[in-house]
């Protein structure tokens, strides 16, 4: 495994949904396999098990609510998404966020399933309140940035350095990727310069004209 990671969060865009979803994924294997980087995808809930039987791949719910079985219609079971093969989970994005006891609970109810955790954060406070908490991974990404095209690591790199020395001094296991604006090869570059191991991204490469191409240029310069 390498240790650098790539999320591609293919929230609902139609170029992301339904059999495009396994499209983009087998995009993400394939650049994958060439590279040497590894590369994880985030579809719709009811894209998980289409993607998941049909590309070896990782793959990660874009939501994860702490609720266990029982009568909680509508909600998003880690026990579910676990047995629709998904590895992983992100927690509280900027388009779905949660109060920090929320936060806690799906991190821990995720755990309970043996699913990897990405807690998303917008700036450095919340970055080592999410670090106590003990996720795997925490995404860093303003939200004003995200879908801008214009990356944090060039916007706002304070945000992540930040970030990264905070959730060091809360809890050094807990690793950084770097979200917002991330399409290009440069942009994985200066993400990992500025400490992160890694990116969570999405429209640059899902709404690319070919999803392929968007990927062997971000992981061009590494």
């Amino acid at each position: 495994m390498s240790s650098i990671l790539i999320v591609l969060n293919l929230k609902t865009y139609l170029e992301g949904t339904g059999e495009n979803s396994v499209r983009i994924a087998q995009a993400c294997k394939d650049v994958a396999d060439d590279s040497g980087i590894d590369i994880a995808v985030a579809p719709q809930f009811c894209d998980i098990y289409r993607v998941a039987s049909q590309v070896d791949i990782p793959v990660y719910s874009q939501h994860l609510d702490s609720v266990g079985a029982g009568s909680f219609t509508g909600h998003a079971f880690s026990r579910c998404i676990k047995d629709a093969g998904a590895v992983g989970t992100l927690i509280n994005h900027s388009e779905r966020r949660l109060t920090l006891a929320e936060i806690d609970a799906s991190v821990q109810a995720a755990k309970k399933s043996g699913l990897a955790t990405i807690v998303c954060t917008n700036n450095v406070p919340t970055s080592a309140a999410a670090a106590a908490l003990s996720p795997d991974y925490v995404a860093v990404e303003p939200p004003e940035l995200i879908g801008s095209g214009i990356p944090v690591s060039k916007a706002d790199p304070a945000v992540v350095t930040g970030s990264v020395e905070a959730i060091l001094k809360v809890n050094p296991a807990v690793k950084v990727l770097c979200g917002a604006g991330i399409s290009k090869g440069e942009d994985l570059a200066a993400a990992l310069e500025l400490g992160s191991v890694g990116v969570l991204l999405a429209s640059g490469i899902v709404k690319a004209a070919s999803p392929k191409a968007a990927l062997e240029d971000l992981v061009s310069k590494i």
